[in-house]
C-alpha cells in the first residue's frame, strides 16, 4: 500500500502569471525530473510556436511563465512541457460514458507517470477550466465555464509522427472551446501525433467521440449514450488498432449495459470509483491502474472527483468557483493498492 496525493492548485490571472505560480510550485518536485526522463532533450520549437498560435496563443504566455518560475531556458521548458514531439508513450488505458445529462471516467495509467496536480484556472485570455494536469501544461481531462467537458484515450501509436499531444489538444479544446461542434472543429485541424479518441460533450447534451490519426479523423455520435474506452470503432480507421482489442471492447459493452439502467450523475461516478467494479483496476505495475474518476453534470454544473483509494470525493459547483468562490481544499489523499515506486523517476 503506497500513499498517493493530489495537489489542488487554484489560481485567477493572467496567463504569464500562472505559469510562473506554477513553475513555483513544481520547482524542485519529482516533476521536472519526470519528463527530463521521457522527453526530447530539444525540440523544433519554431514549429511548436507555429502550432499554438494557430489554436492556443495564450499558452505561449503560459510556459513563458514557467519557464521563469522554473529558472530554467526557454527551449528546455518547450521541451519539457509543451507537448509537441514527445516520445511515443507507453499504451494506458480510460473510460468514458457520456449522457445527455452528464459525463463520467476513468483515467487508467501509472503512477510514477503522473503529474499529480489538479488545477482550477480562470486566465484572463482564455476560458476557465477544472481538470487534471499532464505534462504540466496539458490536461488528461477537464470542464471549461461554458460546460465544455473532454477527455483522451489512447488508442495505438500507429503511424506516430511529430505532432501535438492528446493532452495538449485537450487543454487547447477546454481554453478555447464552448460547444462539442467547436472541440469537433479544433480536433479536425490539430496536427495529432498519434492515435488517440477525444471524448467530449457540452451543456446542451450534445456528445460526441473524436477518433484522431495523424492521417484522419473520424467523428461518431449517438443519440443518448455514448461510451468511449482505447479503440477505434468507426470502420475507416479499425486499421489502426491494436491487435489485442479485448479488455476494451469489454470495457465499452459494459459501460453500454450501465447505460440502460439511467443511473444518476452521482451512481454512476460511485461505480466508476468503486474498487470492487470492472472498471477499476490495479495493474499499477503494468500501467494499467485507476489513478482517477472524473464527472460532469450540465445540468447543475456539479463537478465530482477523488483519486484512487479516496473515500473522499470533491464536489464543486464549478458555476460558483467561476463566480469567484475558492475551494478550500489544497490537496486530495488516497491509496494505491499495490506496491510501486512513487518516488523513483
Amino acid at each position: 500500500m503506497s500513499d498517493f496525493n493530489v495537489t489542488i492548485f487554484q489560481y485567477r490571472g493572467n496567463s504569464y502569471q500562472t505559469g510562473v505560480k506554477l513553475g513555483q510550485q513544481v520547482r524542485g518536485t519529482r516533476i521536472p525530473r519526470l519528463f527530463e526522463t521521457i522527453t526530447r532533450p530539444a525540440i523544433d520549437t519554431d514549429n511548436m510556436k507555429a502550432i499554438y498560435q494557430s489554436f492556443a496563443p495564450h499558452l505561449l504566455e503560459e510556459l513563458e511563465g514557467l519557464t521563469d518560475g522554473l529558472n530554467i531556458p526557454w527551449d528546455k521548458a518547450a521541451a519539457l512541457f509543451g507537448g509537441y514531439d514527445v516520445p511515443r508513450p507507453a499504451a494506458l488505458g480510460c473510460s468514458a460514458m457520456l449522457t445527455d445529462s452528464y459525463y463520467v471516467r476513468n483515467y487508467d495509467f501509472s503512477p510514477d507517470l503522473y503529474d499529480g496536480y489538479f488545477s482550477l484556472l480562470q486566465p484572463e485570455e482564455a476560458f476557465a477550466s477544472a481538470g487534471y494536469n499532464l505534462q504540466v501544461l496539458g490536461r488528461h481531462d477537464g470542464v471549461n465555464q461554458h460546460g465544455l467537458v473532454a477527455g483522451l484515450h489512447f488508442v495505438s501509436n500507429n503511424g506516430y509522427t511529430t505532432g501535438l499531444s492528446a493532452w495538449t489538444a485537450i487543454r487547447m479544446v477546454l481554453d478555447t472551446c464552448a460547444t462539442v461542434s467547436e472541440a469537433i472543429d479544433i480536433l479536425r485541424e490539430i496536427p495529432h501525433a498519434a492515435c488517440y479518441n477525444f471524448s467530449v460533450g457540452d451543456k446542451d447534451g450534445h456528445a460526441a467521440v473524436v477518433e484522431a490519426s495523424p492521417d484522419k479523423v473520424e467523428v461518431r455520435r449517438a443519440p443518448t449514450l455514448l461510451t468511449c474506452t482505447n479503440h477505434f470503432q468507426e470502420e475507416s480507421l479499425q486499421y489502426q488498432n491494436r491487435p489485442d482489442l479485448t479488455n476494451s471492447v469489454d470495457r465499452h459493452i459494459y459501460i453500454q449495459s450501465m447505460g440502460e439502467k439511467k443511473l444518476t450523475q452521482r451512481q454512476a461516478f460511485d461505480h466508476f470509483h468503486d474498487k470492487a467494479s470492472p472498471l477499476f483496476y490495479t495493474d499499477y505495475e503494468e500501467m494499467f491502474g485507476t489513478l482517477h474518476t472524473f464527472s460532469y453534470s450540465y445540468e447543475d454544473a456539479r463537478l465530482l472527483t477523488a483519486i484512487a483509494g479516496s473515500d473522499q470525493v470533491l464536489d464543486i459547483n464549478f458555476d460558483e468557483w467561476v463566480s469567484g468562490k475558492n475551494i478550500a481544499k489544497n490537496k486530495m489523499q488516497g491509496i494505491i493498492a499495490q506496491s510501486v515506486n512513487l518516488r523513483g523517476l
